[in-house]
This record gives C-alpha cells, structure tokens and sequence, in this order.
C-alpha cells in the first residue's frame, strides 16, 4: 500500500470533493502544511535567538571575570612599586652622622723637684739629706714642688693652658627608639588575608543582606541579576572598612552591594595568637529576580 500524506492537499481536495468546503475542517485540513512550516520555523529562530543570548552572556561574563583579574594583578604591581620605592626612599636617607673621635692628647709633664715638709729629727736617723739650695735654684728655673723629683717642662703658662683646655663634647647620633615603635606598629597595622580565626557575622549574613539591599530600578527593569563579589576588611573591633568590588555584574549592582556591605554593623573580629586582628574577609552579594 502507498503511502498516503494525510496533510498533501491533493488528499483534502479528494476527501472534501462534492462535500461542504465551508466546513471549518476543510479549512484546517488545507492550511495543516503552511502551519507547520511556521512552527518549524519559528523554532528554529527560537533557538537561534535563546542561544546567542546564553553565548552572548558568557562572554560578557568571561570578559568581566578577565577585567576583574586584571585589576586585581594591577593593584598587586602598584602595590609592590610602592613598597619599592619606599624602600628605596629609606635606603637614600642620609645615615647619621658621628663626629670623628679626636685623639686625646696627653699633656707635657711639668718639672717638679722633691720637697717635703721638714721634720725634726736626730743625725743618725735622717737618710735622705734635703739639699734647701738645689730646691730654691730648680724652682727659680719654673720647677714645682712636689712627692717626688722628675724631668719635665718648665714652662708655667704653657703648662697651664694646657691643662685647663678642654676637648670638645664627642657627640654621637643614634635612631631615635621612636621610629621603630613607629614602624613596628605599622606592620601590626597591616590586615592579614588569613587568621587563626577568620571573623564571623552576628547572626545570619544573608538574610541581612536580603532584608537590606535595595534593588536598583534600572537593573529591575532590564531584568539585570547575578553575583557581585565583595572584599573588605574586619578590623580589630569588628567595623567594616576598605570595601571594594572583586567580581562586578552591573555598574548599578555593584554600586548596591557596596553600600549595603558598608552600612553592615560590627563583626565578630578575626584572632591571631590570641588577640584581635584587622582581616580581609571576602563575602559574594546575590541580585536575584522573582520568577
């Protein structure tokens, strides 16, 4: 047996031949092939539209992830030229200056000539004999009296400038304790990315956020929704500060989930050897619209 195609109009014209046309099925029977033609057509643009949308939104997602990393590595290289140049800048600080030790010079020695008082002695008890004329003639000459008898300068005011000069003050210049009080509390300063105990929200953050972010009229129109990743950080007394967007969806987006992620209140704070610590904390923002 041939096949018979119901739908061929030449077998609708021998169905309906000597019978009402007017009939609504005759009608449905001739134009089954056109309407069909348009279901198979109005597929395939379906389709066609549906795919380059989803094709197009990746892309625009790849695109966004790709600026988001480049961004990222930006900010990690000015960061690093940063702190090479203030490395730099303290490597070209003049050092402190120490004032060259001057050698000490020792004085001349002044000519003395040995005179003690005189004692009353007997004869055979004296040792030394005190020759009083030889003392008198040496301290003429600019000899001074003295325990003991010994070779030196006989010059007196040359003697005494000498000894009643003084060196100058040796002063040396050491860091003040103060500029590495400083820097040491800049280094404690600094946010650590990771902590022995990472903060945590009081409460649910979600339900937080869903409760307080403000859908933005231009996304909500133009049926704009996604995740909007957001990094700030915890400080030691839990206050969110240094927010920024990692990972943005929409300018209007981005700019919602910022200000929600400020007006959050405090944090439990991260702890790091047991005290509280500034730390960075990563939190993703979802934008969704009701089906």
């Amino acid at each position: 047996m041939a096949k018979i195609d119901l739908y061929s109009p030449q077998w609708v014209e021998m169905i309906f031949e000597g019978r009402n046309k007017e009939y609504g099925a005759y009608q449905l029977r001739r134009s089954i092939g056109k309407r069909n033609v348009w279901a198979i057509v109005i597929m395939l643009v379906a389709a066609v539209i549906i795919g380059s949308l989803i094709g197009i939104n990746q892309i625009v997602e790849a695109q966004r992830a790709h600026e988001a990393y480049l961004a990222e590595m930006r900010a990690s290289q000015l960061a690093e030229e940063q702190a090479k140049k203030e490395a730099a800048k303290k490597k070209d600080e003049p050092k402190p200056k120490v004032e060259e030790i001057k050698e000490e010079q020792v004085p001349e020695v002044r000519k003395t000539i040995q005179f003690t008082a005189p004692v009353i002695k007997p004869d055979e008890q004296v040792k030394n004999q005190i020759d009083l004329t030889q003392i008198k003639k040496a301290m003429d000459e600019g000899a001074a009296a003295g325990a003991q008898t010994q070779e030196g300068s006989t010059d007196r005011s040359n003697m005494d400038s000498k000894l009643t000069q003084t060196e100058a003050p040796i002063k040396i210049e050491t860091p003040k304790p103060e500029v590495k009080q400083e820097v040491e509390q800049v280094v404690e300063s600094k946010p650590l990315t990771i902590a022995e105990k990472m903060p945590s929200f009081k409460g649910n953050v979600n339900a937080w956020l869903g409760s307080h972010i403000q859908y933005p009229a231009a996304a909500l129109e133009n049926g704009i929704q996604g995740r909007v990743v957001i990094k700030f950080v915890v400080g030691k007394d839990g206050s969110v500060s240094q927010a920024q967007v990692v990972r943005g969806v929409d300018p209007s987006l981005d700019k919602e989930a910022l200000r929600v992620v400020n007006a959050m209140p405090k944090w439990n704070p991260g702890m790091n050897n047991g005290q509280p610590a500034a730390v960075w904390y990563t939190l993703p923002v979802q934008f969704r619209l009701a089906n």
